[in-house]
């Protein structure tokens, strides 16, 4: 794979720099920075949690990402067997590939219930199109939201069909089903949240929500917070996941790995901050509860696409670009676990449907979670894991405990195993900044959250 990814024109590597920025910012932009990045926020206490979610975006988010995507390039195979291939380059064990192996497993496990949450878009789509959002107050659209939870029937729907869509694309390949979609949806993704933005400045509560998003209260700040910040920065910049690990096998060696990053990041955090930026005055118009949990931009989007001019197509438009954003993103989950398969002499269209077919399997145990098993909290008997449903311990399991975990081996392997001279080879004169941030810094601080977690 390493040697015919670097052969011109291979359908199995990005066409150019922008194809790769588009495709990683498709990775990273998802429901995690419109759905989950407002209502974490509102639940941490606001500007202070904005704070830390972006110290650990840059001092721990940046480097990994460039390690990642290095590690990628470098082995040129799927995340287990990219880790494999370098640890044997670099005259290490070939447990390493551990790291591949949690990575594709975190992955697998975050589709199985980010495609039950990305399901919910589309009856959506569908409620706006029919002008079921026209003047619908906070209260009403609240009933919606709660409607479409407590009907596992409709929710199995969305999710198979959702799943039904990431496979397709996934068996179709890298540069003819993804590349061409992210291309064209990505940039329109952004253009539209300027557009929510705008009309949010006209709400009177604009001024409100900046003072929320950016003025730091340290005495809402825990150590769970912290915690929380640094699982989802994992979590939205799709790392330790190995999405970026394989989609660096399909970059070209005359593409830079750190400047691309960077503007990944810098995009990425962009949404995120656009959006609570968009939702958090229409919280505050209507009287809403900024910690209002997962249902937060499904319950406060409508009641602002109603008193657009033009809401119902505004509305339509966002929700379908949100599922395309949701779609890219699951296709870089499913990519690691396919990669492998096609690796072991699978073919790539049995590798996805049988990968999707398992993860879609999981994800029913998110939608009972939902309704019919909402009352299953099966280790209550540990008090930090008493009340959390399926879905909670899926998203706690990964976000919290397997992503950061497999962030500090990486940063190990890359910062204390690996030659530095292979790794300056890879990322040029940025190496003498990242260097000592992966090897001291990043370790540093993901033992420090892991302590905190543990006590």
């Amino acid at each position: 794979m390493a040697e015919n990814n670097q052969q011109a024109g291979n359908p199995a590597q990005w066409s150019s720099r922008f194809a790769f920025i588009m495709a990683a910012v498709g990775s990273a932009v998802g429901l995690g920075n419109i759905w989950k990045f407002p209502y974490i926020t509102g639940e941490n206490g606001g500007g202070a949690f904005v704070l830390v979610y972006l110290a650990c975006i840059a001092v721990i988010g940046l480097p990994l990402m460039m390690a990642e995507v290095m590690l990628g390039r470098r082995g040129g195979k799927s995340p287990i067997g990219t880790m494999e291939r370098v640890a044997a380059t670099e005259g290490r064990s070939k447990g390493w590939g551990g790291i591949g192996i949690m990575a594709t497993l975190a992955a697998f496990l975050i589709l199985s219930f980010y495609s039950v949450i990305a399901g919910w878009t589309m009856p959506y789509i569908v409620s706006a199109v029919s002008g079921e959002f026209s003047g619908i107050a906070a209260e009403e659209s609240g009933a919606l939201f709660g409607g479409l939870l407590a009907s596992p029937g409709e929710l199995l729907l969305w999710h198979s069909i959702f799943m039904g869509l990431t496979v397709l694309v996934s068996a179709g390949g890298v540069r003819h089903g993804l590349e061409r979609a992210v291309t064209k949806l990505m940039p329109a993704l952004f253009v539209l949240l300027l557009i929510l933005v705008g009309y949010a400045m006209t709400t009177g509560h604009f001024g409100e929500a900046v003072s929320f998003l950016f003025t730091p209260d340290f005495s809402a700040l825990t150590a769970e917070a912290v915690l929380v910040a640094l699982g989802h920065a994992f979590f939205t910049l799709s790392l330790a996941s190995g999405a970026m690990m394989a989609y660096g096998a399909y970059l070209k060696k005359d593409v830079s790995i750190a400047r691309t990053s960077v503007v990944v990041a810098i995009m990425d955090t962009g949404v995120a901050l656009l959006a609570g930026l968009a939702i958090f005055p229409i919280v505050f118009a209507n009287g809403l509860e900024p910690g209002a949990g997962p249902g937060l931009i499904f319950v406060t989007l409508p009641v602002a696409f109603g008193q657009m001019p033009g809401g119902s197509f505004f509305a339509s438009l966002f929700f379908v670009l949100l599922l395309f954003a949701a779609w890219t993103s699951s296709i870089s989950m499913l990519e690691s676990l396919v990669s492998y398969l096609n690796e072991k002499g699978v073919s790539r269209v049995k590798a996805a449907i049988g990968g999707g077919l398992v993860a879609w399997l999981v994800g029913i145990t998110t939608v009972l979670s939902l309704n019919e098993w909402s009352g299953f909290t099966p280790l209550d008997m540990f008090a930090r894991f008493e009340g959390k449903t399926l879905f909670d311990l899926y998203d706690y399991l990964t976000a919290n405990i397997m992503m950061p975990l497999g962030a500090l081996f990486t940063a190990i392997f890359v910062g204390w195993k690996m030659k530095p001279e292979h790794s300056a080879g890879e990322l040029g004169g940025w190496h003498k900044v990242w260097f000592p941030v992966i090897r001291y810094l990043s370790p540093i601080a993901l033992l420090i959250v892991f302590y905190f977690n543990l006590k």
